[in-house]
């Protein structure tokens, strides 16, 4: 099949604006490769302390330089339901890489926080920036120049980008991620979202709301709904990252662990020493993001992802713009119904032919780069099967040619929508992203006076007041990167979808996060360049009137430009930046870069 016409023009224009820090880092990482397994250079002493806790055979075998060394990097805890899985998971891997004749170290842990634990808290001012933290414990692990490859052990929101973003640093090594599936279906995500509205309005109190969440989360294993977690799973195998078929199998289950097994053996053949060298510096190429923001859109993806994948892109030299999504977009059919795009969960996506149908259907219709390289075969083709559990190990089959719930996923030929869940909206107010997906066609144009708040808690009391019964559109701003981390703003979903079952038309403006589980409130997200620095939204008061389309692409606050310029810019709230651990990244807030450009502090 040929390569559709809008994603060839997206992938050569991504590698002609890409071609000179795409072309320094490609000679960082083969210089890198140049020097050999770099523990055949080390001094006695610096190799001896590298295996001195190792066992008789992994000694002898590290003392040389033929046996592929792989380190292991974990954000294991316990506290996390998605990662409480990953704890047995070293020991899995090491016994297969032993037993494919290589040896296998835990080079280190990587910390693991939960945006739906810190949701609305403080906490939550360190999420976005963990991870950046996370890249930079994976370097440090990594540091130690004693591996051939990696095999990397994350799930949830900032998590897996972090170790993407660490590894693609080390980029002349190969590295396999290695996830660990849903939780089973709890209670249904849209009955979840009825007991929220009915807590914010007040007609149930909390014992009932907790009843119900527990009952949605409860047991080892990610969130069911399709939030930041499993767009993550998604697009790392779309990407090439994953195994085959490995993104939404169950945790303790044979086939969960035969495709961690199956995992340890694959690294082996990948790295320097192996059948089919492939680093993961140059197999994620211009193509492979593209993919990757292709399947993003075609599934109604976290808007997260509008950072995550700007700021992977650009660790290894490419330069991904929000023009490059919106483009897509238009291009790209909505194959998919998840929650908080419909009631469907990812067990029930997995189950309907989850993956291998969705890359399929995908490679038919022109809209992914089948040669894009990949850790599970030459192609994205292999990606196209799904694994079982035969003989005692994982083996592939074709993957049925239909779609067994077409009320979860769609052929191309018979989408949702024509375009893609994520479009860019522009106008004198910056640039934002909506997540359209979710929001039924008749909200997704609005034009009403703003409400202007400084944090989410001033919406929330004004809410409770009674003084957003009216059309709006709600602009909640320093909350941006360099504000205060830019914070996801998910608690605010509930009171503005009860002020939308009223009748009103409701939209939110802000230049925070809202989330993997934004819904049918229209919300102009990620607005860039944010208050904190100088942004338009800095000068909006309240009573203007802000229109929003996010069908054609309009973000703007209906103000004459010269009163608009003229306005002094509101000072932003001397809010409390100490307290839960935020003194201590002052520092990333005085550097972190813009939403457009990923809001890293590596690449500001």
């Amino acid at each position: 099949m040929a390569v559709h016409p809008v994603l060839a023009a997206v992938t050569r224009r991504v590698v002609e604006r890409s071609a000179g820090p795409r072309g320094a880092y490609l000679n960082r990482i083969r210089e890198a490769r140049s020097q050999g397994p770099v523990r055949g250079g080390m001094g006695c002493a610096n190799l001896a302390h590298g295996f001195a806790a190792c066992g008789v055979q992994d000694k002898l075998w590290l003392r040389g330089d033929v046996t592929p060394n792989i380190a292991i990097v974990s954000a294991y805890n316990d506290m996390l339901s998605a990662h409480q899985p990953l704890q047995d998971y070293p020991e899995i891997l090491k016994t297969a890489i032993r037993a494919g004749g290589g040896t296998a170290q835990f080079a280190g842990g990587v910390p693991a926080m939960c945006d739906g634990i810190t949701q609305g808290r403080a906490g939550m001012e360190l999420s976005l920036f963990s991870r950046d933290v996370v890249a930079m414990a994976t370097a440090v692990a990594l540091s130690h120049d004693m591996f051939d490859g990696a095999v990397l052990l994350g799930v949830c929101d900032k998590i897996v980008p972090g170790l993407v973003i660490g590894a693609l640093s080390f980029g002349h090594l190969p590295a396999i991620l290695v996830p660990a599936g849903p939780m089973a279906s709890g209670l249904p995500n849209g009955e979840k979202a009825k007991v929220r509205k009915r807590f914010a309005a007040g007609e149930i109190g909390r014992e009932q709301l907790l009843a119900a969440e527990a009952a949605s989360y409860h047991s080892p294993g990610t969130c069911t709904f399709y939030g930041t977690a499993n767009s993550n799973q998604l697009l790392m195998e779309v990407m090439g990252l994953h195994l085959p078929g490995a993104s939404f199998v169950p945790p303790g289950t044979k086939l969960r662990d035969g495709l961690t097994e199956a995992a340890g053996r694959r690294i082996l053949k990948l790295t320097d020493l192996g059948e089919g060298y492939t680093p993961i510096g140059e197999m994620l190429d211009e193509r492979a993001f593209v993919n990757g923001v292709v399947a993003l859109l075609a599934t109604g993806g976290s808007t997260n992802h509008t950072l995550h994948l700007v700021a992977m892109a650009a660790a290894a030299g490419i330069e991904l713009t929000w023009d490059d999504f919106d483009e897509l977009s238009k291009a790209t059919p909505l194959l998919t119904r998840l929650y908080p795009n419909g009631t469907a969960d990812v067990n029930h996506f997995h189950a309907a032919g989850g993956t291998a149908f969705l890359i399929g259907e995908l490679i038919d219709a022109g809209l992914l780069h089948e040669d894009a390289r990949t850790v599970g075969g030459d192609t994205l083709a292999a990606y196209r099967n799904v694994p079982e559990v035969a003989g005692g190990k994982v083996a592939w089959r074709e993957a049925p040619g239909e779609s067994g719930d077409t009320e979860v996923l769609r052929p191309a030929a018979d989408p949702f929508d024509t375009h893609g869940g994520l479009h860019t909206v522009r106008g004198n107010l910056g640039r934002a992203v909506v997540k359209v997906s979710a929001v039924r066609p008749e909200h997704r144009t609005i034009e009403a006076p703003a409400r202007v708040f400084d944090s989410q808690e001033a919406l929330q009391d004004a809410f409770a007041a009674g003084e957003l019964d009216r059309d709006v559109v709600a602009v909640v701003r320093n909350q941006g990167p360099r504000a205060n981390g830019m914070p996801e703003l998910h608690r605010l979903t509930p009171p503005l979808s009860v002020l939308q079952d009223r009748g009103h038309r409701v939209a939110l403006v802000t230049d925070g996060r809202m989330s993997g589980a934004s819904g049918a409130v229209p919300a102009a997200i990620h607005v860039s360049p944010e208050a904190a620095a100088g942004g338009p939204l800095a000068r909006v008061r309240d009573g203007d009137v802000v229109r929003l389309d996010a069908d054609a692409g309009v973000l703007e606050v209906l103000v004459s430009a010269e009163e608009f310029a003229a306005r002094e810019p509101a000072e932003g709230p001397s809010g409390q930046t100490y307290g839960t651990g935020r003194e201590l990244f002052q520092a990333f807030r005085q550097v972190v870069g813009p939403a457009e450009r990923g809001a890293g502090v590596f690449s500001s």
